[in-house]
């Protein structure tokens, strides 16, 4: 249980994936298309069979056919907290909110994520929960969008709101560590934990079409804090000016970067590679060397 109070509001995250799902487009999905690929390829680089493969966070199950056949998955459940975008997947599905998913111990081989657990308020218990439904070296698989994300609209929108209101507001969630989340992993119990980091650069006609891209993503703000209502639109028109002056490329686009974490983490078991203990080497640093050592 948090100590904390909750940084998202799940319900109006909730609120924007359903809104996303009824104007999903290849401009609006290009993000999520692209990570859930690199999150293929990775899935490529494991040689073993996972039967029974839920995916959290399935938006409109995009990803179903490319899990299908991939590593002897015979059975993929689908899991999403928006029952709107589930009305366009096929196949096993669930509406389920990725905090609480509805999973049984140790019933599972694989699970895997594409860009949904960064809204998540309690990572590490979601993790916690993974691991447990996760059978003896069962793997898992996920991408969250962390790190520097977005930092050029974070710099501009703070700018903007002090220079016209004198103050600022929760505008932007907050992002996942990358220095954190093997800890996090590690926390949930995973052995063999790996994070890695691919920065992902999009270009823009200017930041106003950023933000609608985003909108139509359900990627906005869904900060507990956040101030109700519609953004000022003289903040907007103010930020969307500083970003045109610090971020423009020579064409005059705008640029905004995406830092995606993929995150790979096994529930233990005793076929895996072990640390040796301490002092338990058979080889002295001496012979390796010399007398340097």
């Amino acid at each position: 249980m948090m100590d904390s109070p909750a940084p998202f509001d799940r319900q109006a995250q909730r609120l924007h994936r359903d809104r996303a799902a009824r104007t999903a487009s290849a401009s609006s999905e290009f993000l999520f298309r692209e990570v859930g690929d690199r999150l293929l390829d990775r899935l490529d680089d494991v040689t073993r069979s996972f039967p029974l493969a839920l995916e959290l966070g399935a938006r409109d199950g995009a990803m179903r056919a490319g899990l299908e056949q991939r590593n002897g998955i015979e059975t993929l459940i689908q899991s999403e907290v928006s029952s709107r975008f589930l009305d366009h997947a096929d196949g096993l599905r669930v509406v389920a909110d990725e905090e609480l998913p509805p999973l049984a111990e140790a019933s599972l081989d694989l699970v895997v994520s594409n860009l949904a657990l960064h809204w998540v308020n309690d990572l590490p218990g979601a993790l916690s929960q993974i691991r447990r439904a996760l059978k003896p070296d069962g793997l898992f698989l996920a991408s969250a969008l962390g790190g520097e994300t977005l930092f050029e609209l974070r710099q501009v929108l703070a700018d903007a709101e002090v220079a016209v209101t004198g103050g600022l507001s929760p505008r932007l969630s907050p992002m996942i560590d990358v220095r954190d989340a093997g800890g996090l992993l590690q926390r949930a119990g995973f052995a063999l934990p790996v994070v890695d980091l691919d920065r992902i650069d999009v270009s823009y006609p200017d930041a106003l079409a950023l933000m609608r891209d985003l909108r139509a993503m359900g990627e906005t703000n869904a900060v507990a804090e956040r101030p109700r209502g519609m953004a000022r639109r003289d903040v907007l028109l103010s930020a969307a000016a500083l970003y045109a002056e610090r971020f423009a490329d020579g064409e005059g686009r705008i640029l905004a970067t995406f830092d995606v974490l993929f995150l790979t983490g096994w529930t233990p078991h005793a076929s895996q590679q072990q640390p040796l203990r301490p002092g338990s080497g058979q080889i002295s640093l001496t012979q390796v060397l010399g007398d340097e050592a």
